[in-house]
């Protein structure tokens, strides 16, 4: 896949003001480099490794819509291609679903979305065809379990529906600590093309026995909350403080990239998702799946760094 940045749109893209780093030749040369994707096991198919999360997506104001008009148009022109959604985002699902449509360009995203977060589902088919109805579309590129609700009921749902090709992926997702005993169950008993699961830089807790695993049962993996999110954006913790000069060495020109470049070279995971509604963020986190990653020693390194810097 190639690069759709250039130079001039970089500069003019109001990158540096968004984000409060330095305008400089590293960013240009970074915008030029090819996206980074990564395979997805049960298939093989390819996704670019920096996706987005929707879940303040869910507003009626015309000056947000059009920010998120901005972005959702100009996301898959940038190379980028996962959008992950829920039914528990509010109207998330609604604003996305006439947007795409409105923009045409549906069939350049591999949307993902979440069946109920609480509550009994639907009867029968009722919780996919709310998707449909709500996203405006006749498939589902990923269907996802939210936060274990109704498992036992939808699992044997989802396979269905996946079965039939009216979803193409079928996964579970959580957010919390406390049902990474349940993730880990249905790792080992469950057909899952996908995981989704919280991390971060400050948040590693799924690090020590669940990424292993995904990585070992073959199940894609989704990062929540990538840069903190509603834990509390790691960004704060380093605003104002210096990008060491080595962050150059993974083609990193912001905190944000080098943080989502922690993520992405976790060897388990496949795309992460950072929530975003303003272009400029999303330009600065798309050149986060460009240009070189760390390998163990680099994330080490930025290991380190953030110890240093957080305290």
């Amino acid at each position: 896949m190639s690069s759709v940045f250039t130079r001039r749109e970089v500069l003019q893209g109001g990158i540096a003001a968004g984000v409060g780093i330095a305008m400089s030749g590293a960013i240009a040369e970074a915008a030029d480099l090819p996206a980074i994707t990564k395979a997805i096991p049960s298939t093989g198919e390819k996704l670019p490794v920096v996706g987005l999360g929707t879940n303040q997506y869910s507003v009626t104001e015309p000056e947000e819509i059009a920010a998120r008009r901005e972005v959702l148009e100009n996301f898959p022109k940038l190379g980028a291609k996962v959008i992950d959604t829920a039914r528990g985002y509010g109207e998330s699902e609604v604003v996305i679903g006439r947007l795409l449509k409105e923009l045409g360009n549906r069939d350049q995203i591999f949307l993902a979305t979440k069946t109920s977060i609480r509550g009994e589902p639907p009867a029968g088919d009722g919780e996919l065809e709310l998707a449909f109805q709500r996203l405006q579309t006749d498939r589902i590129d990923l269907l996802q379990i939210h936060n274990f609700n109704a498992i036992d009921a939808l699992f044997p749902k989802l396979q269905e529906w996946k079965q039939a090709k009216k979803v193409r992926y079928i996964g579970i997702t959580t957010s919390t600590d406390d049902q990474y005993p349940q993730v880990i169950e249905a790792l080992n008993k469950l057909k899952l093309d996908f995981l989704q699961v919280d991390y971060s830089i400050d948040n590693r807790g799924s690090e020590a026995k669940i990424l292993p695993l995904a990585k070992e049962k073959g199940v894609a993996v989704l990062t929540n909350v990538p840069l903190g999110g509603r834990r509390g954006s790691v960004l704060t913790r380093v605003q104002g403080k210096p990008l060491p000069a080595w962050a150059a060495d993974y083609d990193a020109t912001s905190w944000a990239q080098l943080f989502l470049k922690y993520n992405i070279s976790h060897p388990a995971v496949t795309a992460v998702i950072p929530g975003t509604t303003k272009i400029a963020h999303l330009k600065d986190n798309q050149l986060a799946g460009r240009g070189r990653l760390p390998d163990a020693k680099g994330r080490k390194k930025i290991e380190e760094l953030w110890a240093s810097v957080s305290a």
